[in-house]
């Protein structure tokens, strides 16, 4: 699905604005098309239950912000050993085999489906991250011949460095990405 169709859009919103649509949908074909088509046209708004449908359930499967918050601040109280060993856990458990690494700039790698990534993660409590690290970082995808770099921040990187980073094909994880990741460890654990 395109990230800006009306679907994609309307499963990032909240679920009700999907039932509202359907329901307008509904509501306009019963007064303005005559009684034998109308129902006809009233099908029309089952895309826009069935997306409703769906974004309900990711949403009420989604952990909630409460939740979000106390995994970072949890995250960002935690040694370099601990963290490292919930990321691999998550990554686990999402179907990865993380192999840890010994090298400048990648902490990481991890592997699934042919595709590899290697994960920079040992500076995730630094209040600023400038473009060396994610040098390391690129410097050790070639090294490791990976088809992706991730880049773990509790904190958001600066304009340029993100610039840096996404010219560079960079994933930055950033808080709430690594809150997430680790909310569904925590689930399947």
């Amino acid at each position: 699905m395109a990230e800006n169709s009306l679907f994609a859009i309307l499963m990032r919103s909240r679920w009700w604005i999907s039932f509202a649509i359907c329901a307008a949908v509904v509501a306009v074909s019963l007064a303005v098309f005559p009684k034998d088509i109308s129902p006809f046209a009233a099908l029309g708004a089952f895309p826009f239950f069935i997306v409703g449908c769906m974004a309900l359930y990711k949403q009420m499967r989604a952990p909630s912000p409460a939740r979000l918050q106390a995994l970072q601040e949890q995250a960002s109280q935690q040694n370099w050993a601990d963290f490292s060993a919930q990321l691999q856990a998550a990554w686990q458990a999402e179907g990865y085999e993380v192999q840890r690494l010994n090298q400048p700039g990648a902490d990481l790698k991890l592997a699934r489906n042919g595709q590899t990534c290697v994960v920079g993660a040992r500076r995730w409590k630094a209040a600023a991250h400038g473009q060396e690290p994610l040098r390391e970082l690129l410097a050790a995808r070639a090294q490791q011949q990976a088809d992706q770099a991730i880049y773990v921040a509790m904190q958001s990187l600066g304009e340029n460095t993100a610039a840096w980073a996404a010219q560079n094909e960079i994933i930055v994880l950033d808080a709430k990405g690594v809150a997430l990741l680790l909310s569904k460890a925590a689930k399947q654990a």
